[in-house]
């Protein structure tokens, strides 16, 4: 039930760049670690294939944990939540460098992700409900700052990196100085609350079924993304004979195709609404893996991977949104469709790895493309998730203000 609390168009827009700029700080967490890795693994002391096995933990501790953000959504508001969560997200960030170990980096890991998927889901949840307030796409803009603080997190590790810090220095500096960007961010988002007649959610819950279809198509979309941005650099090294150096190249090009698509993506959303974006978008995307495929030099090929990124760039954002609105407990729809769109990243690269082992990379992008195509063929199922996913509606000076919160 809807509490009788009401937000003007001020209020609106403070929210959605205080949530931009969570969104920021949590890209910057994840490009600060990622950096960091080959430090971490030679300060445990672990082979490679330990390392594997270890980097699969966060993604087990996002999975196991993202349902609970719903009920820490319930009883402490979307904005303290999202308060706590991003807190305890950054703070993480430091723990893994301090594992002397496998055991202690497993478990550090662990934690990293969980906080991670919690974090996540909390700050998407509010960007779906500024989003439904202000009654137009902002969704894809917010994945796109994410991927603009994953380049600066990035930044800073690759320069701490070349200059031999400590990444156990690094990382502290690093948390405190995100904990303190991500607590002042949060003091601009709504503060929405639920009423005494909502029923609380469940402490852990399954996903419900509108979320496994919405998630079908993130599947298909990450699956892409992931296997792209692990296998791209690869793909023109083996296959097509490329240069270390500009095989390189072609996964950064992708990285800001990426992100300068999910900033500009808003505006196509608004434009021709969601389904049509993402059909669109799968268009782009399986030409994109034709390319890929067919390619017989290396420009064509980065061309085919530039398409691929450009077509799935907004599906993600699109499918959290959608999530958001299929009624019920937005949180829990949004950990469905995050919890099955991650789980297809961890798959990506290890099943393009398999088979290509078994065949060759060429055929391993040819399911790529398959599953690009299912965005066109399945892109229906956002239609049946609400209003905001057709085409925009006017809104009037007299409905500045908006009735929330539904949560």
């Amino acid at each position: 039930m809807a509490s009788e609390v009401v937000f003007g168009q001020r209020q609106l827009k403070r929210s959605r760049y205080a949530v931009a700029a969570v969104f920021c700080v949590h890209g910057a967490v994840t490009g600060s670690f990622a950096t960091r890795v080959p430090w971490i693994q030679e300060h445990a002391g672990i082979s490679a294939g330990q390392l594997g096995l270890a980097l699969a933990l966060p993604a087990l501790g996002s999975a196991l944990l993202m349902p609970v953000s719903a009920g820490i959504t319930h009883r402490l508001g979307a904005r303290n939540a999202l308060r706590v969560l991003i807190s305890l997200w950054t703070l993480a960030l430091a723990l893994p460098a301090f594992a002397p170990n496998l055991l202690t980096l497993c478990l550090a890991l662990f934690v990293y992700g969980a906080t991670a998927g919690m974090s996540d889901v909390a700050m998407n949840a509010l960007g779906v409900e500024t989003e439904n307030r202000l009654d137009r796409s902002i969704m894809s803009s917010l994945h796109g700052m994410w991927s603009a603080g994953a380049l600066i997190g990035s930044a800073g590790g690759t320069l701490a990196a070349h200059l031999g810090g400590d990444a156990r220095l690094h990382h502290c500096i690093a948390a405190a100085v995100l904990t303190v960007f991500g607590l002042i961010a949060c003091q601009g988002a709504l503060d929405l609350r639920s009423t005494p007649d909502d029923e609380a959610p469940p402490r852990f819950a399954l996903p419900p079924k509108s979320a496994l279809v919405i998630g079908a198509i993130g599947f298909c979309a990450v699956f892409a993304e992931g296997a792209s941005l692990d296998w791209s650099a690869v793909y023109l090294r083996d296959i097509l004979d490329t240069s270390a150096g500009a095989a390189a190249a072609s996964t950064t090009a992708f990285t800001l195709t990426m992100a300068v698509a999910r900033l500009a993506g808003d505006r196509v959303v608004d434009r021709f609404g969601a389904v049509r974006t993402v059909r669109a978008g799968g268009v782009l995307a399986t030409l994109g893996g034709v390319l890929v495929v067919v390619a017989p030099n290396p420009v064509v090929a980065m061309g085919g991977f530039a398409l691929v990124g450009l077509g799935v760039a907004v599906v993600v954002p699109l499918a959290f949104a959608a999530a958001g609105r299929t009624g019920g407990n937005p949180s829990q729809a949004i950990a469905g469709v995050a919890t099955i769109t991650y789980t297809s990243g961890l798959i990506a690269p290890s099943a393009i790895g398999g088979i290509a082992s078994a065949t060759s990379l060429v055929v391993s992008f040819g399911l790529v493309t398959l599953l690009a195509f299912g965005l066109v063929a399945g892109a229906n199922v956002l239609r049946n998730a609400g209003a905001r996913n057709q085409a925009p509606e006017k809104v009037s000076p007299a409905d500045a203000a908006v009735p929330g919160p539904r949560t």
